[in-house]
């Protein structure tokens, strides 16, 4: 079959694990390194009003990521998917159309946040002191949204064509260049929030030219002609459908950070604590999780090839390897972070600035108590992703939303009744507890019915 002479089909799984996911965590790793940066120079130089408004705007970078998911993830999936099938003709059409679309949907979403600014910014929960740092961060950092969304969702291209080690340097050449010029504008020339927002959109802008360059010149599985990026619906359709779980976990991310946001503010101001401590510690916090979840993530992105070449080639007990190694490897990274969280939060939080003795008792206990369960929820974003590659589209949606909607946002909304700013704290454990067995007992599952095809393809 001509499928067996992809790499993906016959190479010892760990080895294509480690040549894609290895590169993927970086990349993964370094994207979430664009907010730490701009929160540790924010916060050693603006303060707590600063880190908060780094976490109001952080909704709308969630936005950005899900909309390079959804067109990033779904072709990459739908070209390996296609390739894994041998339909080389029909593949390189998922790579064109996406291409266009990350572009479009970028620029929308740029003026769309510029236009509605300010009613964005209070509906995402903004106290009245810390609307204008937001607003000063939020006006730049929009202007990168299309650049944002196509480094995100391009990378994902570029990994599909068998190039991981360029995503990650599509990233990395990102994030030197922002950390470089967040201390030249923050530090060195005192520009604040415009300082750091500028040295972030700088980095997308060199990042997303060169996943663009790759794309357009380099792309070697499959030869790109001007045809491939004329839109079709059947193609975006497609794309959407199987990109649509990682789409709906980050629009679901999107939601629970607006009623987290707003929930902190109100309980805050009913606590000793004020809005605007709850609102920085838990943007800190969050973002500090969202290096953990990068590991996950990245395994699961990595995994992504192998997973969708193999089950497209009917090779699936090379599928179900790949999948428990991103598991077991992404339970173990959470499982030290665990271990960091409960021991040293407040050392943590001081890399990001110096507090009130209120400050670090609240962040203390919110990185202790709503992060307790982060080792199991960690297979989270690996099955959700691997239910994706397979081309179980609704199946993804539906653990993706398990988390976010159907567990957190509920609890998010009974349990401050009851204990008030502590409530939300004890929201995350709860919800990360029965999201995990739910993950777990998915994923056992969709492997009985693989071992269901195995047997009748065996028989045939």
């Amino acid at each position: 079959m001509e499928n067996t002479k992809n790499p993906l089909g016959y190479e010892p799984v760990g080895k294509l694990m480690l040549k894609f996911a290895v590169p993927s965590i970086i990349a993964m790793l370094v994207g979430a390194l664009y907010n730490i940066v701009d929160q540790f120079f924010i916060g050693q130089t603006v303060g707590i009003d600063g880190n908060s408004a780094t976490n109001i705007a952080f909704p709308l970078t969630t936005m950005c990521l899900s909309l390079a998911l959804l067109f990033g993830i779904g072709a990459a999936s739908c070209y390996n998917l296609s390739l894994g099938k041998g339909e080389h003709e029909k593949a390189p059409f998922f790579i064109g159309n996406a291409v266009v679309m990350l572009l479009l949907s970028g620029t929308v979403l740029c003026l769309f946040a510029e236009i509605f600014l300010e009613p964005l910014l209070r509906l995402f929960g903004s106290p009245e002191n810390v609307l204008p740092y937001a607003k000063d961060y939020v006006s730049v950092t929009a202007i990168g949204f299309p650049f944002l969304i196509f480094t995100t969702g391009g990378g994902h291209l570029v990994r599909a064509d068998g190039s991981p080690g360029m995503t990650m340097f599509c990233n990395i050449i990102g994030a030197v260049i922002n950390t470089a010029l967040d201390a030249l504008f923050v530090f060195g020339f005192g520009w604040g929030m415009t300082g750091a927002a500028a040295a972030t959109i700088t980095g997308q802008i060199i990042s997303a030219s060169v996943a663009f360059w790759y794309i357009m010149f380099r792309f070697k599985t499959s030869k790109l002609t001007r045809t491939h990026f004329i839109p079709k619906a059947s193609y975006i359709l497609r794309i959407a459908s199987i990109g649509l779980a990682s789409f709906c976990n980050q629009q679901a991310m999107m939601v629970v950070q607006i009623v987290l946001n707003n929930s902190l503010k109100y309980y805050g101001d009913l606590s000793p604590y004020g809005a605007s401590i709850p609102t920085a510690c838990a943007g800190i916090i969050m973002k500090v999780n969202q290096i953990v979840f990068s590991f996950s993530i990245g395994l699961g992105q990595g995994s992504q090839p192998i997973e969708s070449f193999n089950y497209g080639a009917r090779k699936y007990p090379r599928v179900r390897k790949a999948y428990l190694l991103a598991a077991v490897i992404s339970f173990s990274v959470a499982l030290i972070a665990f271990v960091f969280f409960q021991t040293i939060p407040r050392q943590i939080l001081s890399i990001f600035g110096e507090g009130t003795d209120e400050y670090f008792e609240f962040g203390e206990n919110f990185f202790r108590i709503f992060l307790f369960f982060v080792p199991i929820v960690s297979l989270q974003p690996v099955t959700s992703t691997f239910f994706t590659s397979i081309g179980k589209p609704v199946k993804g949606v539906i653990l993706s939303l398990t988390r976010q909607i159907i567990f957190f946002l509920p609890l998010l909304l009974i349990l401050p009744l009851s204990f008030g700013i502590y409530g939300i704290i004890y929201t995350g454990p709860a919800a990360d507890l029965l999201s995990g067995i739910t993950t777990v007992v998915m994923a056992l599952l969709e492997f009985k019915i693989m071992s269901r095809l195995e047997k009748e393809e065996a028989e045939a």
